[in-house]
């Protein structure tokens, strides 16, 4: 049977992405901050809880991340920036996901298919930057993007069936963007899961390292 690791199992989109690969057969290990103390942004707390694991897995999926960190909000305004908002979404949105895979890789296996993908966002693309705004969230995404995509050529020398990407889940109903996405239609989580697994299963080892929305196309970086 295959078995598939969920970070962020929580989350609106975490446990839509754990009740479909159930219905798709696959045996899901599902952790979160709230029910297990994984905590992307401490490192300890993933190489503790992952070190426990034995694996194989033959998907990882980072559902992680967020659009208000405490008092922090998306910027609508260069002087609404600050240092700590800026760390405060790294730490979440880009070297979280880095972590995970840093500890996971030794649960993927070598010599068969396995897939990674962490949740990206549009927002971070440079090139599809027609608005501006959503400064800190915007480059922790567009960051998020370059760390996976530099991890994915390394890993690709161990594991050669790798792919390794993220993914843009299009805009779902969640808490998280129920207060930002104005009159933009929204998918419900259970589609948008749908969406993502079908995506990632259908890359190739050639696309490792890419971006891609939820219906499969490639977004600019």
């Amino acid at each position: 049977m295959k078995q598939a690791l969920v970070i962020g199992a929580s989350g609106g989109i975490g446990a839509a992405l754990v009740a479909e690969l159930e219905r798709r057969g696959v045996a899901v290990t599902g952790l979160s901050r709230r029910e297990d103390g994984l905590d992307v942004t401490d490192e300890g707390s993933i190489a503790r809880i992952l070190g426990t694991m034995q694996g194989p897995f033959d998907t990882v999926l980072v559902a992680t991340g967020a659009l208000e960190l405490g008092p922090h909000m998306p910027e609508k305004a260069l002087r609404s920036v600050t240092p700590e908002a800026l760390d405060a979404q790294f730490a979440l949105n880009a070297t979280g996901p880095l972590l995970v895979l840093k500890h996971a890789l030794r649960l993927m296996p070598r010599g068969e298919p396995v897939r990674f993908a962490a949740l990206s966002a549009r927002v971070g693309s440079i090139g599809d930057n027609g608005l501006g705004g959503w400064y800190s969230y915007r480059a922790a995404k567009a960051a998020l993007n370059q760390l996976i995509h530099t991890a994915a050529i390394e890993v690709a020398r161990s594991h050669p069936h790798s792919v390794v990407v993220t993914l843009h889940p299009g805009t779902v109903d969640t808490g998280l963007t129920a207060q930002h996405r104005g009159t933009h239609a929204a998918m419900p989580p259970a589609e948008a899961a749908q969406h993502i697994l079908d995506v990632l299963g259908g890359l190739t080892p050639a696309q490792s390292g890419g971006f891609f929305d939820w219906q499969g196309a490639a977004v600019p970086w």
